[in-house]
């Protein structure tokens, strides 16, 4: 193992994953080095959605590994045997990963507030007032100090997106992973939740974030991925790869999504 891959916060090698006869997953391998952002682009149905459900362990893989922090997610390994983990040993795991969806799954009975002291009161077991004063500086920082009482069905999509990655943060995670956190909102919205993510980049956070904003990746990431087919086809600094793709179904699809 070469001291460049000791430093990588997430290794998956060979992931494989089906769901009946389709392949969704063929073979990926990408490493991603500790406070990197990675943005992952690509067709409907190539699999990125899949592979961060992987790496979050909604999704079981069907072949190859994957490491978060150097411990493999999902099984433990016994000589050369490996064993499924229990479900509380894989809540464990995932508690150092922050999912951010395209469908925002805030609770509706909850305030903006009680959505983000949930987790870490609930799971990390910390103290009530420290959660809550944690959580207003949360709301601060992606911009809805003044919605702390708003339920769910008070806030526009974009607010509520900003609900959710200061909901992700509270849980302190290592990792975060976003799917199309922007394909849902109306496009004026967008931009409120791309600064959110901005501004967490800048901060060291490391950043798997599958998303079609090709401006946004080109500015944020420090490495692009496109996949196609279940494939990783390419990964490149993000000025290369968006400007002069080497493989054509990379330039294809930057041309489309240009046009």
């Amino acid at each position: 193992m070469t001291s460049h891959h000791a430093a990588a916060l997430v290794r998956a090698i060979d992931i494989r994953k089906t769901f009946g006869d389709f392949e969704a997953l063929k073979s990926i391998t990408l490493d991603v080095e500790r406070g990197e952002v990675v943005c992952v682009i690509g067709p409907s149905g190539s699999g990125k959605s899949t592979f961060l459900r992987c790496i979050n362990q909604l999704e079981q893989i069907d072949g190859g590994a994957i490491w978060v922090n150097s411990e493999l997610v999902g099984y433990r390994r016994e000589g050369q045997r490996l064993y499924h983990l229990k479900d509380r040993e894989i809540a464990r795991q995932r508690r150092s990963i922050g999912m951010v969806f395209q469908r925002f799954n805030l609770f509706p009975h909850f305030t903006a507030l009680e959505n983000i002291v949930e987790g870490p009161v609930q799971v990390l077991g910390e103290e009530p007032g420290q959660a809550r004063e944690r959580a207003r500086a949360l709301l601060a920082q992606v911009g809805l100090a003044d919605r702390e009482n708003a339920y769910p069905s008070q806030l526009s999509g974009g607010q509520q997106q900003r609900v959710a990655i200061a909901r992700g943060l509270a849980m302190r995670p290592d990792l975060m992973l976003f799917d199309e956190p922007t394909s849902a909102l109306d496009p004026e919205l967008v931009g409120d939740v791309l600064q959110v993510m901005r501004d967490l980049a800048r901060s060291g956070m490391t950043m798997i974030v599958v998303t079609h904003e090709l401006a946004f990746a080109r500015e944020v990431a420090d490495r692009v991925v496109f996949m196609d087919r279940g494939e990783i086809v390419e990964v490149d600094r993000p000025d290369a790869l968006l400007s002069t793709p080497k493989h054509r179904r990379t330039q294809e699809f930057i041309s489309a999504v240009r046009a």
